[in-house]
């Protein structure tokens, strides 16, 4: 029987959640909801954004990601990827917790939509003034 760790990690950006399941000494295959990477997000920037803390671990062709993201748009999806990368491999590797830090990967972005305010347009924009 194989000796395989398995990680779950989380992440979260914007409303995105993303859960994913690491696997050691697996072929480097990366899945997002059932889909590789470029075909479920479409553009090359997001798979770069989301895939960048694997960069960082040499080992990286020896790692299976197993993803579900959900909520939000494709840009937050990327960024909680990222996240819940950062913090798998933060698991997996405690030598390479600071280099992540140091890259800002384990630190979850705090920047949420504005709520709307009442008595204004948007969600600072007022309405225009009459003098008359």
């Amino acid at each position: 029987m194989e000796d395989r760790r398995i990680i779950f990690a989380h992440g979260s950006r914007k409303r995105a959640v993303a859960r994913i399941r690491l696997k050691e000494d697996g072929h480097g295959w990366i899945y997002v909801n059932g889909k590789r990477p470029m075909e479920y997000f479409g553009r090359e920037d997001l798979v770069i954004h989301a895939l960048e803390p694997l960069k960082l671990y040499n080992k990286a062709g020896e790692i299976d990601v197993v993803a579900k993201v959900e909520g939000g748009g494709l840009s937050g999806q990327a960024g909680a990827l990222r996240l819940a990368i950062a913090r798998a491999l933060a698991q997996l590797d405690e030598s390479l917790h600071d280099t992540l830090k140091e890259h800002g990967m384990l630190t979850r972005d705090p920047r949420e939509k504005e709520r709307m305010k009442y008595g204004k347009r948007k969600r600072r924009r007022a309405h225009q003034f009459s003098k008359r």
